[in-house]
């Protein structure tokens, strides 16, 4: 079956059949997709969502197939609309990735979206489905395709709208040089796929919906916390009453525990510096040579840090940095300024904020490895 490109409409029912990508190729093929109208939410806005990368918006846009759309025009599309609706909430006022603890939902404990089998989702596919989740208010976090679905022996119901995931990746195509020698050229491309929370759906097996409560034990989380953080080995030191990460002599300063308004709050804060922590080239590589000199690049390495920050209190089962701290209010502007100059800025953002995440929780393994060996 021929790749198929996929360019946005307003939504798909659940009678159309959608497959994610195949593990190991990073390939997803659109089968099929019946379109209908359907009324939006209650600010009218769509979503979209990028694979390890993000969207916000209550209702999602759906893919129709289209063979002969240019594929670079398609993901200038999909990147536009994205960006222009987190533009609109920053506006406003409202940082989007934030919502799941600002919104009234904090009696229980803010988790990833999870796939079918229990593995949570990752970079700004997490902010989509946070955002649906939290609009159209699913209690549950937990999402599977109509495929999925059907292997289960299970139905969608009747009229349900699924939410849109879209898959970016690259695939390489041998070509032909002046000279008649091949050269291989990498090409991105977006697949899109949709998803359905599982209380759009019946005939589950009984487990989804036991899923095991996760610790609320605020101490328990506080010391999980405290051994996450120094499980990474990063210096941080005490004292002032200002957080930064400082790269020439690679540490965190933090202002003393006591001067934070509870235990959470201090390693919220933590949790921000360390996704900064990550940026030497010996961890994950990011630049931050033009931090202090160029106000752009300051805002992008805020916006991961911010985004990283969400990733880990929601791992970590804490409460974020949910009113700006002074030294970061300012950051909206530019962040709006970023996002309307580089419609790409946030998808990339949400990337480096994910790779950050993953290096911290890396960090885990290899402590634990260290103390069984010892």
């Amino acid at each position: 079956m021929k790749d198929l490109w996929i360019r946005p409409l307003r939504s798909v029912c659940a009678c159309g059949l959608q497959e994610p990508p195949a593990p190991g190729n990073g390939f997803a093929v659109l089968h099929a997709v019946a379109a209908v109208p359907v009324l939006g939410s209650a600010s009218g806005a769509p979503a979209f969502g990028l694979r390890d990368g993000t969207a916000i918006g209550a209702v999602p846009e759906i893919m129709e197939t289209e063979m002969s759309r240019n594929p670079e025009s398609q993901r200038a599309d999909i990147y536009n609309k994205i960006t222009d609706r987190i533009i609109e909430e920053l506006a406003g006022g409202v940082r989007p990735w934030m919502k799941p603890w600002s919104a009234g939902n904090t009696e229980g404990r803010i988790t990833r979206p999870l796939r079918h089998n229990g593995l949570p989702y990752s970079g700004m596919n997490v902010l989509l489905l946070w955002s649906e989740q939290m609009a159209r208010g699913f209690s549950s976090s937990m999402w599977m395709t109509f495929k999925q679905t059907l292997e289960l022996g299970a139905a969608v119901r009747k009229g349900e709208t699924g939410s849109t995931v879209v898959f970016a990746s690259r695939f390489t195509k041998s070509e032909t040089d002046g000279n008649g020698g091949a050269v291989d050229r990498e090409i991105p491309f977006l697949k899109a796929y949709s998803v359905f929370n599982i209380e759009q759906i019946d005939g589950l097996p009984d487990h989804y919906f036991d899923q095991p409560v996760a610790n609320t034990d605020p101490v328990e989380r506080i010391e999980a916390a405290e051994r996450f953080f120094r499980n990474t080995g990063a210096i941080v030191r005490h004292g002032g009453n200002q957080a930064y990460y400082a790269p020439g002599p690679d540490l965190i300063q933090m202002p003393p525990l006591q001067s934070f308004k509870d235990v959470a709050s201090y390693y919220a804060t933590l949790s921000h510096e360390a996704t900064h922590w990550t940026s030497p080239k010996d961890r994950v590589g990011r630049d931050l040579s033009r931090y202090g000199k160029d106000r752009s690049e300051r805002a992008r390495e805020e916006l991961i840090a911010e985004l990283g920050s969400c990733f880990l209190c929601a791992d970590l089962g804490i409460v974020p940095e949910l009113e700006p701290r002074p030294d970061h209010a300012a950051y909206l502007q530019s962040w709006l300024s970023v996002l309307a100059n580089d419609k790409r800025a946030i998808f990339q953002a949400a990337a480096h904020a994910q790779r950050a995440v993953a290096f911290l929780h890396g960090l885990q393994a290899i402590e634990s490895e260290i103390r069984d060996a010892a």
